[in-house]
């Protein structure tokens, strides 16, 4: 079976966030995929299947099966784009999230998410021990959400990851107003046996909300503050949060499974 390994928001390799991508004619059971996920042990594996017009996709972390995957989703419409169906300009994909789209324009990748909706919570004295750093506010939808002061204590968070896992949410967000860029992110997936994720789609889909909400605006051009870094280009629609990103291909492989 062909796999293939593609650094996502970003335009060269060894930066962004790398999704391993199977594009499959039948499925493999569950295990056989996680299995192949946790022999990855990336953020993300993406398995595929043409099913009619459409592909079904799964998303599998090393921890297990999560319902959405920003990254993860732009390299598999990377791959079909470019190896499957070259002539193919939209690929349409049915997840656990519903139905998602991704768009092929010149070299970027257009994502229609939707958008997660959050609920403010207390800042707790667990949330400052997390991060070495008190959150401004906080919030939770899927994922948890910690807004702090500025970019500096985004980049220089070193967090627990032990205190990380018993909070809410299954990811965890920190963000704040960017200095080049609009806003700065960095995400934390430990229940999902990924300390840190490079790059993170779905995590967008829930800090671009709040930034709209907070700051009137609908564009943004977001950073991911992790050590590999990634840019996203993102607008905000409501119910649906627009992701735009590039990819770079790192790997081709063959699997024996």
């Amino acid at each position: 079976m062909k796999q293939y390994v593609v650094d996502a928001f970003t335009e060269k390799i060894f930066t962004g966030n790398p999704a391993a991508v199977c594009v499959m004619d039948t499925w493999l059971n569950d295990q056989i995929m996680q299995s192949i996920a946790v022999e990855n042990n990336l953020s993300e594996t993406a398995f595929a299947v043409k099913e009619g017009a459409v592909y079904h996709l799964r998303w599998f972390t090393p921890g297990g099966e999560v319902e959405l995957c920003g990254h993860a989703t732009l390299a598999t419409a990377y791959v079909i784009t470019r190896f499957v169906e070259p002539k193919l300009k939209t690929v349409t994909f049915h997840t656990l999230s519903g139905i998602l789209t991704v768009e092929k324009q010149d070299d970027l990748l257009v994502m229609n998410f939707p958008s997660f909706q959050l609920q403010p919570v207390p800042v707790t004295e667990q949330m400052t021990a997390a991060l070495g750093v008190k959150p401004v506010e906080a919030y939770c939808g899927a994922d948890m959400v910690c807004v702090l002061e500025n970019e500096e204590q985004v980049k220089h968070v070193h967090p627990n990851q032990d205190l990380i896992r018993q909070m809410e949410g299954v990811c965890l967000h920190i963000t704040a107003l960017g200095n080049e860029y609009d806003c700065v992110t960095r995400s934390f997936a430990p229940k999902c046996n990924v300390a840190e994720d490079p790059v993170c789609g779905r995590g967008h889909c829930h800090v671009i909300p709040y930034w709209a909400d907070r700051t009137g605006k609908t564009e943004f051009i977001a950073y991911q503050a992790s050590a590999r870094g990634g840019v996203l280009y993102c607008s905000y629609a409501g119910e649906h949060t627009v992701i735009r990103g590039r990819a770079a291909l790192f790997a081709e492989a063959e699997l024996f499974v």
